[in-house]
């Protein structure tokens, strides 16, 4: 497994380096530059308000901020692997794999930007014949494979007593997975919103992320950061962290505004983002440095917990080579400054 992951992860460099574009990937030619790369997702949330409206830029003028598209965290794991990031929305299983050996990935989540709620589900063609979990057996599912939908696949099969193996599980990104659907090449899909609304117009949800986390597997989207930009932006780090607090207060006291920019970013209208915003669960910004979340210096939170838990499934499914202990975990959330940072 390790030998396989590690050839994955060089061809796909290649990849993931050509996508960051040249000023994501080089960190820019002057080493007197103060940079930050980001890599952002298109799923609605307060991060892409904080791109939209440009409060980091606003926060940090003397930086030059590039954003980069990303379409899994998987992509964003061979990135950082590369050394061209520097900061990431990205879902808990990828981090669980990314903090796992063989990848080893020297990041530390800072943010919870939020938990998979009705977003992501598990959703079937209305002609596939399937009825629910257990009756997927010899059919084609995609999902896009390291994801957080990936691991809540394969979390919803194993407490249906399905096998992987018995069905195809086929690794396609969100907009590819709508292609598929249409030509009726799937099955069924575990993805998450915008594509999501689009194929429950012709098919049936099975099981979303909110029944999954209610039984025990809960999964996020979380931000994070080298530790190499930590130790050396320290500043830029607490920056960052504000404005994706001030996100978090738009989707909860101005959901217009928050549908507005949103909407901006995903190509749909304000209504239609606003409405997708209201199927995720969004934190209060206080709640972050929760001891059920972050937690603060001294006192790492349960997040730590839940990643081990998610190790450990995936270990268990032979998607990773080993489990990282609690305090090896602990040590990748990023609590400085909690929570006077984001008051």
């Amino acid at each position: 497994m390790k030998k396989l992951l590690a050839v994955a992860v060089s061809v796909a460099l290649a990849g993931a380096l050509a996508a960051c574009g040249d000023g994501a990937a080089s960190g820019g030619a002057d080493p007197e530059e103060k940079s930050i790369r980001i890599a952002y997702q298109a799923f609605p949330s307060g991060d892409l308000i904080v791109k939209n409206q440009g409060l980091l830029e606003k926060a940090l003028p003397d930086y030059k901020i590039t954003w980069t598209k990303f379409d899994s965290g998987a992509s964003i794991n061979t990135a950082f692997v590369a050394g061209s990031l520097d900061i990431a929305a990205i879902g808990s299983s990828p981090v669980a794999r990314g903090l796992s050996a063989p990848l080893n990935i020297p990041y530390q989540v800072a943010f919870v930007l939020d938990v998979a709620g009705d977003n992501e589900a598990l959703v079937a063609r209305n002609d596939s014949g399937v009825t629910d979990v257990a009756s997927l057996r010899g059919k084609k599912v995609a999902t896009p494979f390291a994801s957080t939908a990936h691991y809540s696949l394969l979390a919803a099969l194993n407490a249906a007593g399905v096998k992987e193996s018995e069905l195809t599980i086929v690794d396609l990104e969100p907009q590819d997975i709508l292609a598929a659907w249409t030509r009726g090449d799937i099955d069924a899909a575990y993805s998450w919103l915008p594509s999501l609304d689009q194929l429950k117009k012709t098919g049936k949800v099975l099981i979303t992320s909110r029944e999954l986390a209610a039984g025990g597997k809960p999964t996020l989207d979380l931000g994070v950061v080298s530790t190499a930009f930590a130790t050396a932006h320290p500043e830029a780090v607490d920056a960052w962290r504000k404005v994706e607090a001030q996100a978090l207060t738009v989707i909860a006291t101005d959901p217009d505004a928050a549908g507005k920019a949103v909407g901006a970013e995903l190509n749909l209208s304000a209504d239609d983002a606003k409405a997708q915003l209201s199927q995720g669960v969004f934190l209060k910004p206080a709640d972050l440095s929760s001891p059920e979340w972050l937690g603060t210096e001294g006192a790492p939170g349960k997040l730590a917990d839940n990643l081990v838990s998610a190790a450990e499934f995936l270990k268990s499914q032979q998607k990773i080579d080993a489990v990282p202990t609690l305090a090896d975990v602990q040590k990748a959330i990023y609590v400085k400054g909690l929570p006077g940072v984001l008051g």
